[in-house]
């Protein structure tokens, strides 16, 4: 039921944390200082959920999932820089614009993956290797968009929250998963659920965090927040045609490449710029947009015909 009508309730939820009135207690702000051990325990689930033959894949066809985090990495900041220079973002805006184009992609890719018949292996792949090198590309990516802004303790800040919210949970999930029968039936049955909540939750704080800054901010950051991610599928799909990928490792690219983990890029905002909170507002949107418009493509992707049998056998060839 959650994951079926995911969008439904983002929308809900989003609306809500807009609208709560200022006279009642606000679950959405008093629980603002939880959402790095939200982001934790979403990638725990995360890591919990990543079947073991799947990761096998990844080891064997590690050129083929180097190629697509390279193509990730070096379109997305790029592309929320430009975003951000042509529709005149300036200060927090701009800084969260190209936090959301930096951060690692987002792990509802996956499921899109499934729904619009790609190769789901090689979009986990994708989405791990980008998870477990985020720690050092992140600031890095950082350092070259934002120049000046970026300091040193911006950056080793960065590395921290992200090798403590991201990488060690994933790691952490996957070896109990491997380790614990019971562990990895427990995370089978509640673990997509929890993760998903917790990204609702994220997203809906940081909605909370802006009300007074929605209108105000919306003119020229929803051009640039969809410009970016209609353009990071673009640049799925040309790298992916640059490779010369089957279909299915090529939709798989270009939802990977396109939807970012922008929850984790929130829970960031939030903690290395405290008292902007609008650093974390092109997250929170983009981390909606994207989910809207990635649902919508894998429905369009997955209404086509089914793959030729020459189409599958490179599919699968690929991995070997």
């Amino acid at each position: 039921m959650l994951q079926k009508y995911l969008i439904l309730w983002l929308v809900l939820l989003s609306l809500v944390a807009a609208v709560w009135p200022g006279s009642i207690a606000d679950p959405f702000l008093l629980s603002k200082p939880w959402l790095g051990v939200m982001v934790a325990m979403t990638m725990l689930c995360v890591g919990s959920l990543l079947p073991q033959d799947e990761v096998r894949d990844v080891s064997r066809r590690w050129p083929l999932v180097l190629f697509g985090t390279c193509v990730q990495y070096g379109s997305m900041p790029l592309l929320a820089w430009l975003m951000a220079q042509a529709f005149g973002l300036t200060g927090d805006l701009k800084t969260g614009l190209i936090l959301a184009g930096c951060v690692p992609g987002a792990m509802a890719s996956n499921v899109l993956t499934l729904m619009a018949k790609g190769n789901v292996s090689y979009s986990v792949g994708l989405t791990t290797s980008a998870t477990l090198l985020s720690p050092l590309i992140v600031p890095a990516a950082l350092k070259l968009t934002l120049g000046a802004r970026a300091d040193i303790r911006l950056l080793m800040g960065t590395a921290i929250e992200l090798s403590w919210q991201v990488v060690l949970p994933v790691l952490t999930g996957y070896t109990l998963s491997r380790l614990s029968l019971r562990w990895k039936q427990v995370a089978d049955r509640v673990a997509a659920n929890i993760a998903n909540l917790a990204i609702l939750w994220i997203i809906a704080v940081v909605v909370a965090a802006n009300r007074q800054n929605l209108v105000q901010a919306g003119g020229m950051l929803f051009p640039a927040i969809l410009g970016v991610n209609l353009l990071g599928y673009t640049a799925g799909a040309l790298g992916g045609r640059l490779a010369k990928l089957p279909t299915g490792m090529r939709r798989a690219l270009i939802l990977e490449v396109g939807m970012q983990n922008a929850g984790v890029g929130a829970s960031l905002a939030l903690k290395l710029f405290p008292g902007h909170p609008q650093v974390a507002l092109p997250c929170g949107l983009y981390a909606f947009g994207c989910m809207f418009t990635g649902t919508l493509l894998a429905w369009w992707m997955g209404r086509a015909s089914i793959r030729s049998a020459t189409e599958l056998a490179a599919d699968t060839s690929a991995l070997d």
